[in-house]
């Protein structure tokens, strides 16, 4: 089951928050993720790398659509949570939505 939580009031407050090639930690149900805003749109994925643990939303995004991990530079597809070179497990991948009434984000239970 997928529980959604309002983050922003709408996509305007979300562009605003979280401008273009930049992300922001977000505590959502308890964890901690992180909302990137790509060429391609926005993403949620786990903020933290499989590798070490290391905050994500401290990293970078690459033309390639990925987050790069600040510690040792791995980087996965924002889409798909794919670590590019298959060296650790991949990222939760979470959902968005937004319409009339705020931006949402949603995290399976």
């Amino acid at each position: 089951m997928i529980r959604w939580y309002r983050i922003f009031k709408n996509l305007d407050n979300a562009k605003k928050a979280v401008p273009l090639h930049h992300m922001q930690l977000i505590i959502a149900k308890g964890r901690k993720i992180c909302l990137a805003h790509s060429n391609s749109g926005f993403h949620v994925v786990d903020d933290f790398c499989p590798h070490l643990g290391e905050s994500l939303s401290k990293g970078n995004i690459n033309f390639l659509n990925e987050i790069i991990c600040p510690w040792h530079s791995y980087r996965f597809n924002l889409k798909t949570g794919e670590e590019c070179q298959g060296r650790t497990p991949n990222l939760a991948v979470h959902q968005i939505k937004f319409d009339d009434t705020g931006f949402y984000v949603g995290i399976k239970d």
